[in-house]
Order: structure tokens, then sequence, then C-alpha cells
């Protein structure tokens, strides 16, 4: 299934404004902000961490790398093009695992 396939099968996150993605100590990560050119990423974080109760593990990451499809190909051969693609690459073959706070709408 491509990406924006699954987007269409994934819950929306228009109740959300941004993810803030936090390090073990607490720290901002980064943030995914709900806007154009970004809402699919956010989807995908935001189901992510629905369905790994509020963090994105390695299991979690990998997971996301099966919903960007064939967007991680891209990402691969440019690095830096998909930064929200890049970090599950990363954090796909880690150990450890990262909050999710999610930012009301």
């Amino acid at each position: 299934m491509n990406f924006a396939d699954r987007l269409t099968q994934l819950p929306s996150a228009r109740h959300l404004a941004a993810l803030q993605l936090l390090g073990a100590d607490g720290q901002v990560l980064a943030t995914i902000e709900n806007q154009p050119g970004k809402t699919g990423s956010m989807v995908v974080y935001a189901a992510l961490a629905t369905l790994y109760a509020g963090t994105i593990t390695p299991a979690a990451a990998r997971l996301g790398l099966e919903w960007y499809a064939e967007q991680v190909a891209d990402a691969k051969a440019f690095p830096g093009k998909h930064p929200n693609i890049d970090r599950l690459l990363a954090w796909a073959e880690g150990t450890e695992s990262y909050r999710v706070r999610p930012i009301a709408a």
C-alpha cells in the first residue's frame, strides 16, 4: 500500500496543533506541526503514539517506516529531505524509546 492510501486508513490528527518528540531526559528533540507538508507525518506519528502508549519504540519506528512506504526510498536516497522519516530510520535501529507529547489544536 502506498503512503497516500495508508494515510486514508489512519485516524485524523485534526485535533492536534503539533506533536513534540521527547528524549529520555524530557528534552524536546523535535516538533512536528500540523501544517501543509507535514500533515502526513503528523498522522503517522500520532497513530504510532496511540498504538504504542505515547511512545515511539524501535518497533513503532519500524511500523512507521512501513506506513511511509515508497517515501522511505526517497529519504534514503536524499538524507535530510524527509527529516521525520530519517528520524524513524535511526530510531528503528536503536534501543531507546521516545515520548510523544500531543499539543491540542
